[in-house]
């Protein structure tokens, strides 16, 4: 067994990190003079002593080098402290959320799901709204550290193919701490450009730095129920433009500003990404102008279908009413997602373009049983370990897929309702399918049941899947 102190220790200081951040939104709504400041001073409290306490009992224990389980846990382990705490302010503030609710709402929102049981959005205090924005802007940042850093080491999901291109110190930065923190500066500037871009097209302050949150978290929490309905063709635009940017890989803007822009426009799974982009918006206007001339909105097709392909989750128009073809398309764009290293979500670019390749190599060892054929990515061979974790990745999540398909059929849920929650939870998308938790809908109407299965599908799809059930593996902790 492993020594928790360590990453114990972590936890608790982010733990107290988290707590501290409480009094931002503290601070809007003692501005605006509505009461409900007191609700996060108390969260605050609550938070930064529970988290400096865990973090000053395990002192103690503190070393230079995590071992491979002490990381596991770690990873892991934050996803599931940090929406313990983030869930106070909705149980203690005007939302009145059960324990679940806050829960789910919480959990949505660190791992950038966009799901929500929250209604009456506008009417609820500023501060609230802007903790949701947070959350997601959190784990955004969050998610690309975690991405560069941790599941590359781990030979998570395939992504040890990335390790040398985000750390190799010839390539990029000397220290990964620099590129963590080049990747955050990065973050912020993005984030600082959509809020002025926003507020430049008419949002209302609170609305563009929420949204700007989001946005660039492809987080897709709103601070309306209609979502992005209620806004201008021009923050349609600006959206669509800003999704796509936080759906490429943060280390490729590094690289362009130290002067390298070539790998930004060479880099295999981007022109991929563009591409498969453009081919889906391309053919869903063409779609919508064949069935009915008059419903050919390049801009509202652009802005849902970019949503959902980078997991952001926001949405203009209820696309439930669009047809079932484009229904069904969106189930499968929703497993797509963007680029390793960036905020999106999903099964990701770069995991198909390896699976195609393996197919590609196999078949060609078919037709020519003699010759020598390796599955390669931008030019280089791909190792047997990187598409073992690949294939892994992929059965572990369709098996999810499944399970977590079932169990909320069990729960009295329709099999749309069921397949297009456990897709959208497990791909931290956001909005389902259907009448319920379809774009017109939020999770609320669930039972509690689906509710947890939900957030821990939430969890699993955010930590790339392998990087939760390894924890379940007794060889792993005799290692």
């Amino acid at each position: 067994m492993p020594d928790l102190r360590p990453p114990l220790y972590l936890i608790g200081l982010l733990v107290a990190a988290l707590g501290a951040s409480m009094t931002l939104p503290m601070a809007v709504d003692w501005a605006a003079g509505n009461g409900h400041w007191g609700v996060f001073a108390s969260s605050a409290v609550i938070t930064t002593l529970s988290g400096g306490l865990i973090a000053l009992a395990c002192a103690n224990g503190v070393t230079r080098k995590l071992t491979l389980q002490q990381t596991f846990l770690l990873t892991t382990g934050v996803w599931v402290a940090l929406p313990l705490f983030a869930a106070l302010p909705f149980v203690l503030g005007a939302t009145g959320a059960s324990a679940t609710d806050a829960f789910f709402e919480a959990m949505s929102g660190l791992t950038t799901t966009g799901g929500t049981v929250l209604t009456g959005l506008a009417g609820l205090p500023d501060g609230i709204l802007l903790w949701r924005g947070l959350l997601q802007w959190f784990g955004g940042i969050g998610i690309i550290v975690v991405a560069m850093a941790l599941l590359p080491e781990l030979k998570v999901g395939g992504m040890q193919i990335f390790r040398a291109e985000a750390f190799d110190t010839d390539k990029v930065l000397p220290r990964a701490a620099a590129i963590a923190g080049r990747i955050a500066g990065i973050y912020i500037g993005l984030t600082g450009v959509c809020a002025l871009t926003y507020l430049g097209f008419g949002m209302r302050p609170l609305d563009a730095a929420v949204h700007a949150m989001t946005t660039i978290a492809t987080g897709g929490f709103a601070n309306y129920d209609s979502s992005f309905a209620v806004f201008g063709p021009a923050i349609e635009w600006s959206a669509t433009l800003f999704m796509l940017l936080a759906a490429l890989p943060f280390v490729r803007y590094v690289q362009f500003l130290n002067g390298e822009p070539a790998p930004l426009w060479r880099d295999p799974q981007i022109r991929a990404f563009l591409l498969v982009a453009a081919t889906l918006i391309g053919a869903m206007t063409v779609w919508r102008w064949a069935v009915e001339p008059g419903d050919m909105s390049l801009r509202e097709t652009a802005f849902n279908v970019t949503s959902i392909l980078t997991g952001t989750g926001y949405a203009s128009s209820n696309y439930m009413l669009w047809g079932a073809l484009p229904v069904a398309a969106f189930f499968f764009i929703g497993l797509i997602g963007g680029c390793a290293g960036s905020t999106s979500c999903s099964i990701k670019i770069f995991r198909y373009q390896l699976l195609f390749a393996s197919i590609k190599a196999h078949i060609r060892r078919i037709h020519q049983p003699h010759g020598v054929f390796a599955p390669r990515y931008d030019g280089r061979p791909v190792g047997d370990d990187v598409l073992s974790s690949v294939m892994s990745f992929f059965v572990l999540f369709i098996g999810t897929l499944a399970i977590v398909t079932i169990g909320l059929g069990t729960t009295g849920l329709d099999l749309l309702t069921a397949v297009s929650g456990a897709a959208t939870a497990l791909a931290n998308v956001g909005p389902g399918l259907g009448d319920v938790i379809g774009p017109a809908g939020n999770f609320a109407p669930l039972p509690d049941a689906a509710k947890w299965m939900l957030s821990a599908a939430m969890l699993i799809g955010r930590l790339e899947v392998l990087a939760v059930y390894v924890l379940f593996v007794p060889a792993f902790w005799r290692a």
